[in-house]
């Protein structure tokens, strides 16, 4: 039986999840680790991401032979710079690296909010690839005239497997320098950049959502157990896989609880919020996913229960015997600085602790701090235009957390959907190799079921 494989690069790690072409079940499931960051230098040398690749894929060896095409959704907004023989020049810096913010400051300044966001859709932060390359070129001009490429985390993986140097459309659109409507390069802002004039032959060309970047080499082919020659599609950030693996349609949200949050709406009209708390991205489609991020999401509540001596099914319980609002204990957690809103030097406070305040009014409060962030994030998604009148869907690793799906159902005021596969990216991943072997997207989400799961009722 024909089987496709989607990857999931994120930041804590890479995973495979093989599929059946046609019905669409998973077959086998691989792992491999990447080195642990913190902010806000954070920062990973690219060829770890390939070993843990190949230990992902030995994992599926006895199924690896089988496999007819690959795709890959990869963290967002890195920035990885080869030289002439493709090796990196420096680590990576990772979309939570918030060094480039005094960068990101300057590049506004330079042409201003409004028009950042009506030529690329949104507005440069420190999160952007655009700025983290600002940054390389203020601070380690010596490599600057070394880099031979510029690209993005999962454009390194599709390069190390076909040798091909190109992107698509949805990953592009964070970088700040890809202009999603009109599908073109800002050449503009990359002269803003500064330290040389040739950054536009040195970024990747940008292929549609169904076009195959390129296939498989004899190299990599060994190294992963996987045929020579086979396809493999364009990819692209791991937000925009997640919503194609969750069969999101116009006006389905879907919000990520990981290291990071996320908010995302699927739309079929782009848009460009000048203050900056949408980012405007395209999707994996043809489409476009405006999105807000936040910094602070797992790891506050993984620290808050840490403080306070709990494992996370205490703390989880913690936080459920508590009631709305959590008797007035409010936690606003910016413990990495914060994206959104654009506050990287921010701390984060507990207010309203009383002495009667209880650990399940903290538990409570952390969690609830989260959330309220991300629900922040979802009025602004509809302040800027977009449809938010669908479904919202749950994923991520902390949407197993009972305390987190209740809790969201009760701030959210209505049912929300958990789905039942917890690898959204990479199944996004795997219905992008099956575009490029000719399925229809909507084809694949109607066979595969994508979207089914749990409906959590607000208490």
């Amino acid at each position: 039986m024909p089987l496709v494989a989607g990857v999931d690069s994120s930041t804590q790690s890479c995973k495979v999840e093989v599929r059946d072409l046609d019905s669409g079940v998973v077959v086998a499931v691989g792992r491999g680790t990447h080195p642990p960051t913190n902010p806000p230098r954070s920062e990973q040398d690219p060829s770890s991401w390939w070993t843990a690749l190949v230990e992902a894929f030995a994992e599926i060896a006895e199924h690896a032979g089988d496999i007819a095409a690959i795709g890959i959704g990869g963290q967002q907004h890195g920035l990885v710079v080869l030289d002439a023989d493709d090796r990196p020049l420096r680590p990576a810096k990772l979309w939570n690296d918030t060094e480039s913010a005094p960068q990101a400051d300057r590049l506004r300044s330079r042409v201003g909010p409004e028009t950042w966001a009506q030529r690329v859709g949104s507005v440069p932060v420190a999160s952007f690839t655009i700025t983290k390359l600002a940054w390389l070129v203020e601070h380690e001009p010596g490599i600057v005239g070394q880099i031979a490429k510029v690209m993005l985390p999962h454009d390194y993986l599709n390069l190390r497997l076909t040798g091909v140097h190109a992107t698509d459309r949805g990953d592009a659109s964070g970088s700040g320098w890809f202009d999603p409507t009109r599908d073109e390069i800002a050449e503009e802002f990359l002269v803003l950049v500064g330290g040389r004039d040739d950054w536009m032959d040195l970024v990747p060309g940008v292929l549609g959502p169904t076009d195959v970047l390129g296939t498989v080499t004899t190299g990599a082919a060994a190294a992963l157990g996987v045929p020579v020659g086979i396809p493999v599609s364009p990819g692209s950030g791991d937000n925009m896989a997640g919503a194609l693996g969750l069969g999101l349609q116009p006006g389905d949200v879907a919000l990520s609880l990981g290291t990071s949050g996320v908010v995302s709406a699927v739309s079929p009209t782009p848009t460009a919020d000048a203050s900056g708390a949408v980012a405007g991205f395209a999707d994996a489609t043809g489409g476009f996913l405006p999105l807000v991020c936040t910094l602070n999401a797992t790891k506050v509540t993984d620290t808050v229960a840490r403080w306070l001596g709990q494992d996370h099914q205490t703390f989880a319980s913690a936080a459920l015997a508590a009631p709305l609002g959590a008797n007035g204990v409010v936690l606003t957690p910016y413990f990495d600085g914060e994206r959104t809103p654009n506050l990287p030097d921010a701390t984060g406070t507990f207010d309203g602790l009383r002495n009667d305040t209880t650990s399940e009014d903290l538990a409570r409060a952390a969690h609830e701090g989260v959330l309220r962030g991300l629900l922040f994030g979802l009025t602004a998604l509809a302040d800027a235009g977009a449809s938010v009148s669908g479904r919202l869907h749950l994923v991520g690793g902390a949407s197993k957390s009972p305390a987190y799906r209740q809790i969201l159902a009760d701030l959210h005021g209505a049912p929300i959907r958990v789905p039942t596969t917890d690898e959204t990216v990479a199944t996004g991943g795997a219905v992008q190799a099956a575009a490029v072997l000719g399925r229809p997207f909507a084809d694949t989400a109607e066979a595969w079921a994508l979207g089914a799961g749990v409906d959590v009722e607000p208490s």
